[in-house]
């Protein structure tokens, strides 16, 4: 009896699943062609073509446009879809979202000061720096942001964390860019600099210093979030918000 598409489909993700069992598939590899992958498993390309699509939505691999499908390099991603249903149907607020932030990034953020190695740190130290660069600009403000956060949980050497904190941050920007614009030089510049001193922490191996600064910038975040949703202007009897003035970039110092 012939397989269903969904039966064809299983085959080709149970193929994948068992290269990489049995270590023929390793980060960084390249699959097979689609042609290949077709005559060995007997089914037809766009059979094949399914099944990478749901092995790709899982972020079991990873196509690279002009040259193949790969097993990624990086800590496995998690996908954040079931985590827009959930807002999508009942709503995450933003206490829930910090709450969880701060259960995932205090300890990520402490063994991260373990464990970080050279390689870790320079790239945390290039977030801090894009962070002081992007003061005047909310919305690349954030790109730099999530991207700080995403390195220091990958120093933590933990890829379960460094996959739950990539899954949260996905859904973290969709809901904070809406507000983004709304945020001031000074909290932006506040940001930064808590950015720039948990790197510090980082870089020194203080775990406890680490983890405290965490929290407290996270804290901050929440607020200032809040002032975004709630801008002055919008509070009876409050002034308008004076439009947000221009300075000049800031040369990070991101040493002690």
């Amino acid at each position: 009896m012939a397989k269903s598409g969904q039966d064809s489909t299983e085959h080709v993700i149970a193929f994948v699943r068992d290269l990489i069992g049995r270590g023929q598939l390793r980060p960084g590899d390249r699959l097979p062609a689609e042609r290949d992958l077709s005559t060995q498993l007997g089914v037809s390309r766009p059979t094949i073509r399914a099944g990478l699509r749901a092995l790709s939505a899982m972020g079991v691999i990873q196509s690279r446009h002009g040259s193949g499908t790969y097993i990624p390099d990086g800590p496995p991603t998690l996908g954040s879809e079931p985590l827009r249903f959930l807002a999508a149907l009942h709503g995450l607020s933003r206490e829930e979202m910090y709450e969880a932030r701060r259960v995932l990034e205090v300890s990520a953020a402490g063994l991260a000061a373990e464990r970080a190695s050279a390689e870790h740190i320079a790239v945390i130290a290039e977030e801090v720096a894009s962070l002081f660069a992007s003061i005047e600009d909310p919305q690349e403000f954030l790109v730099h942001d999530i991207r700080f956060h995403r390195a220091v949980a990958a120093a933590s050497g933990n890829q379960i964390v460094a996959s739950l904190v990539e899954m949260v941050s996905a859904l973290y920007y969709e809901q904070r860019r809406e507000t983004a614009t709304r945020a001031t030089d000074r909290n932006l510049r506040d940001a930064a600099d808590l950015h720039r001193s948990i790197y510090q922490a980082v870089r020194k191996h203080d775990v406890d210093q680490a983890k405290t600064l965490m929290h407290r910038h996270l804290l901050h975040s929440a607020a200032y979030q809040a002032e975004e949703e709630h801008p002055p202007s919008q509070q009876p009897g409050r002034p308008a918000k004076v439009a947000r003035k221009r300075r000049g970039r800031a040369t990070p110092p991101v040493s002690s």
